[in-house]
């Protein structure tokens, strides 16, 4: 018999582009520049004055290389933009232009009129009580155990026998 069980990162893949696929359609609509999910996501981990090219990576977990691409087509569609980084003359620093503010804003709308609508479907308590779970602290991954060395019972001593 086939299972449709499905884990939480899984379930949690299919939230995120939910949401992706609302949130570039909608742009898509209102005329704005189309950009990739990738893309969608360096946006939105790109902070206000400015970040790198390495930790945009660390940030959405792809290679260096992979947002470094994210970045170059977005500096040609002139919503980002690079400058040195007054810190250290070796780094630059990618920055949203005007126009990339501009659509920065409205997708940060969309994003909100998206979570109303999800409201609307599953109730607010449920999107509330969602929000709260994933904004508290997991702490670290757990450490995996090393293979061929399973759990033991605890021994049974003489005082708790």
């Amino acid at each position: 018999m086939h299972s449709t069980h499905r884990s939480l990162p899984q379930l949690l893949t299919e939230a995120r582009r939910w949401f992706e696929e609302g949130l570039l359609t909608a742009m898509e609509a209102t005329g704005a520049t189309p950009v990739s999910p990738t893309q969608a996501q360096l946006f939105a981990v790109l902070d206000e004055d400015g970040t790198t090219v390495s930790e945009l990576a660390r940030r959405m977990g792809v290679t260096r290389q992979t947002a470094h691409q994210a970045v170059h087509g977005l500096v040609g569609a002139g919503l980002l933009v690079q400058s040195p980084d007054p810190d250290s003359a070796r780094r630059r620093l990618i920055r949203r232009t005007p126009e990339g503010e501009h659509a920065h804003r409205r997708a940060t709308a969309v994003l909100d009129r998206l979570e109303e609508d999800l409201a609307e479907r599953i109730g607010r308590d449920t999107v509330d009580a969602l929000r709260a779970a994933l904004e508290a602290p997991w702490g670290e991954p757990p450490t995996p155990r090393r293979p061929g060395h399973p759990v033991r019972p605890a021994q049974k001593t003489p005082e708790t026998e």
